[in-house]
Order: structure tokens, then C-alpha cells, then sequence
């Protein structure tokens, strides 16, 4: 391993006392490797027979397990069907530890590459709204990727900035995720380069970027709303300074207790203003548990907004946003990003996408379709003033239209299973076709594997859709997209 910086090491000395050695010598160890289950699309208990294999869980995130040595999983075409998501154990507490109920509206502000945003999506469970947003667009991008893979269905995937989107979405969030850019000192030990770009002015730099970033999440969080501000940093300036930043200027937020693990540490007040409050707050240490370093923190909104909206106004504010989205819905034209019409399918356009989507069980509506540049979305109801910011993403993706037939999309595929689409070639994760189709090639179905000798397939791993085919005499011409094969 690279060699720590010198100036680090003193003042971890310093913060950990007698605990240093212990601290330092795990450093020493390997680096753990997890998965996080898709509980949106398999029973965490169903999972260890779907891959072979010695399954430890993860005890502290009620859907992880620690992958075995040697497992490379990203190979598995169970990933490829987003039915699990590669993360270390330590990055999956800060989403397991914010309580989300369907039908919230959840929003992770600094979201990329999508670890968390997709668990959020996952406990959704299809109802509601997540805004998954990145300040940088290559890595909104990253995040984009990562929510389709992992079949997500109502979301906003965003490029803006904390204050941008602030403008927009007042009081409107009732839980909100701002894993914050820091100077990630606990990702030394995963990954090495981390090491080269620290210096001892990376964490002032940091705190004074989280104490901007999290005032704009207050004013978006709803009174009685919940919200979690986490790092993977052991820095005191950006973990407790920055709470107690929030609890000096925003005297309607208070720290609350999280669901706890015999792992955790207390955060220490002393690190921070002296608020004993800060208590409530969690560091993971890399030599207390088995994942890397992070540190949590769970707020309550109480009483006033940060805009100084009394409780009783923001609930009437709800309820007519509510009154509004309801408007939206039944409207047939909305305008969705930058001035550009957003009109539902026409006559035609509807007969071709109500003959495809009658082979689910549960057909989506075409009357709640979006039709934009032929493209088909079925979008959630938003505010007006969404048109105005920059987003990658509204809702979910289902294809294209192209003259008289409409071609469904990668994203629609995933958020698919074989209970779902009656149209499906199932393949047993084993299957040597797999292999085939994930590199693009064409592949074969016996007589019998599929209802109809002909036309689109879902191609299923397990169960799971993984992609598009179109058969043809017993040969499935693959529709797998190019940017998502192996």
C-alpha cells in the first residue's frame, strides 16, 4: 500500500489515542468487497440459491452480503440483470439508515455513480419519485447508467447545483441523501490514488463545499422531513464541524438516533461545537468493523423551514402541489425540459404501443405515455419549474417509435420479469446462451422455450429481464445494445 501522509497519521494519532495502532494495522488488511440485493426485484432470501456459493450477510445492512474471495460477480449476467449492485460495506449504511417509505419523495443530492441512489429507488419500490442529481454530467451520466441497469422506474436524473435545484424544489422533499464530496480519508485502504490527491488543506476545502451544499438540501426538505449527511472521511471539520454547522444555522434541524449496530462509534461533541447532540451521530472505523471508513448523520426538520414557512403553511403548500400534480396528470400535453412539448402519443401511436404493452400482465396506461422526438417516456407529475433545469432523465424510458412499429428500450427491459411479460426466452443463469448474448451475438430457442415462434422476446436470466431479442425462425437476433455489452 502507498504510503500514508505524514500529517494524516499525526492527527489520527491525535483523534484516536490508544486505538492508532489497532487503526494503523488495518491498513494491513484486504480491502472487503460487498453486494447489496435488489430488493426490488429479488427476496433477499431467494438470492443465495440463484448464485452458488458460501453467503455471509453483511450483519448491520438488511440486504448486503460480503462477496466470497475470489467471486467476480460483475461477470454474473444476474448483474447484468440489476438484481444486485457491488458496493463496499461501509458506503450502504448511510441509505440503509434513512428510513424511506413508497411513495416519498426522495432525493439524493449528490448521487453519482449511484450506489445509494439506487437502494433508495429499490425501497420506493416503484411509487413515488426519486431526483438522483450530480453536479458534474459525465458522472450524472455514470448515475443514469447505473438506475437503468438497476431497473429503476420513477426518477428524475439531474445536472444541477444544490442551489438550482433548491429553486425548484422547495419544502418539497420528504426524505433527502447528501453523501457529500469530501476529502474521502476513509477510502485510503480501497483505493490507493486517493492517497496521492490528499493534502492537509483538502479538508477545510471540503467542509466549507458541505456547509454549501447542505443549506440548499435544508430549504428542499419538507418540515417533518428527514435527512442524512454522510462522508467517507475521518476529518472533524467535515463531519462534526460540518453538524454542527447545520445545527447552529438551522435551528429547525435536530440529529436524531439511527438504527444502531454493535460496530458503530459515537461521533464525539469535542470534534465538533460541544453539542452533546452530536452523540447521535455514527463513525465507522476500519478497525471496529469489516468495511471502510464513514461517518453519519440523520436530521429531523422540525417547527419553520429554512425559508421560514410555519408547518401549517408547508402543509397547505403540500396539498396544493399535490392538487397540481393531479392536474398534470390528466393533461395531455406537459411541458417536461426546456420549453419542449411533451405531448401524449396519437391516435396511431397509441394502437402500436397498446398492442406491444398488452403482452404485460399489468399493461402501463398509454393515456400516462410521453411522446418526445419519437421517443416514449412514462414520466412522473412534476413541478413546472423542471422545465427549467438541466436533466438526463424523466421516468422511464420505454423505446422508440419508427414509422409503423415501436422498438422497446434496454431500460424498459430491466424493470421487467418473466411474471410481467408474457413473451420471454428464460434462461437459467448456467446457460451458454447467456455468454453469447451479452457479446451481442445472435442465439438459438428451441421449439416450446417461448410462447409465439416469433417476435419481440424478453430474454430472462432466472426470471430477471436482461434485454431484447426479436425471433426468427428459431434464431433470436440480438438487440442487446452495443454500450451495454460485455
Amino acid at each position: 500500500m502507498a504510503q500514508l501522509p505524514q500529517e494524516f497519521l499525526i492527527r489520527m494519532q491525535d483523534m484516536l489515542g490508544d486505538e492508532f495502532d489497532a487503526f494503523l494495522t488495518s491498513y494491513e488488511a484486504p480491502r472487503t468487497a460487498g453486494l447489496r440485493v435488489n430488493t426490488k426485484k429479488c427476496r433477499m432470501e431467494d438470492f443465495p440459491s440463484l448464485v452458488p456459493g458460501t453467503w455471509k450477510k453483511i450483519p448491520w445492512i438488511p440486504n448486503g452480503y460480503f462477496v466470497p474471495d475470489g467471486m467476480r460477480m460483475g461477470q454474473s449476467p444476474l448483474y447484468a440483470a440489476g438484481v444486485f449492485y457491488l458496493q463496499e460495506p461501509s458506503a450502504m449504511t448511510p441509505a440503509s439508515r434513512l428510513p424511506i417509505e413508497p411513495g416519498e419523495r426522495v432525493l439524493d443530492l449528490c448521487a453519482a455513480p449511484g450506489g445509494k441512489a439506487t437502494e433508495l429507488n429499490a425501497r420506493l419500490a416503484g411509487t413515488g419519485l426519486l431526483v438522483a442529481n450530480d453536479i458534474s454530467n459525465a458522472r450524472a451520466k455514470a448515475l443514469l447508467r447505473n438506475l437503468e441497469l438497476f431497473g429503476s422506474e420513477n426518477v428524475l436524473v439531474t445536472n444541477e447545483t444544490p442551489a438550482g435545484l433548491a429553486n425548484v424544489f422547495p419544502g418539497f422533499f420528504d426524505k433527502i441523501l447528501v453523501d457529500a464530496p469530501c476529502s474521502g480519508e476513509g477510502m485510503f485502504r480501497k483505493d490507493e490514488a486517493v492517497i496521492g490527491t490528499w493534502t492537509p488543506e483538502r479538508p477545510d476545502f471540503f467542509a466549507e463545499l458541505q456547509r454549501e451544499i447542505t443549506a440548499n438540501a435544508v430549504k428542499m426538505l419538507r418540515p417533518g422531513g428527514l435527512m442524512m449527511y454522510s462522508t467517507c472521511t475521518f476529518a472533524p471539520q467535515e463531519d462534526e464541524g460540518t453538524v454542527s454547522f447545520i445545527l447552529e444555522n438551522f435551528p429547525e434541524m435536530e440529529l436524531i438516533e439511527m438504527e444502531s449496530y454493535e460496530g458503530f462509534s459515537k461521533g464525539n461533541p469535542a470534534w465538533g461545537n460541544g453539542d452533546p447532540a452530536i452523540e447521535k451521530t455514527v463513525r465507522i472505523w476500519p478497525h471496529k468493523m469489516n468495511g471502510e471508513g464513514h461517518f453519519l448523520a440523520l436530521f429531523r426538520k422540525n417547527g419553520r423551514g429554512a425559508a421560514g414557512m410555519p408547518a401549517e403553511m408547508a402543509e397547505e403548500w403540500q396539498k396544493e402541489a399535490a392538487k397540481t400534480e393531479k392536474k398534470n396528470k390528466k393533461q395531455k400535453n406537459r411541458k417536461k425540459d426546456r420549453g419542449t412539448e411533451a405531448p401524449g402519443p396519437s391516435k396511431t401511436e397509441k394502437q402500436i404501443l397498446s398492442d406491444f404493452l398488452a403482452q404485460m400482465t399489468v399493461p402501463i396506461p398509454v393515456e400516462e405515455l410521453e411522446v418526445r422526438a419519437g421517443k416514449v417516456y412514462h414520466s412522473p407529475s412534476l413541478p413546472d419549474g423542471v422545465r427549467n433545469l438541466h436533466f438526463l432523465r424523466n421516468g422511464l424510458y420505454l423505446g422508440e417509435l419508427k414509422k409503423d412499429r415501436f422498438e422497446p428500450s434496454q431500460p424498459f427491459a430491466v424493470t421487467l420479469t418473466v411474471d410481467r411479460f408474457r413473451e420471454c426466452l428464460n434462461l437459467k443463469a448456467d446457460d451458454a446462451r447467456l455468454e453469447k448474448y451479452l457479446h451481442g451475438e445472435t442465439i438459438s430457442a428451441e421449439p416450446g422455450e417461448t410462447a409465439f415462434s416469433s417476435g419481440w422476446k424478453l430474454v430472462c436470466v432466472e426470471g430477471f429481464g436482461l434485454g431484447w431479442g426479436k425471433l426468427v425462425n428459431g434464431t433470436l437476433k440480438n438487440k442487446y445494445p452495443v454500450g451495454w455489452r460485455k
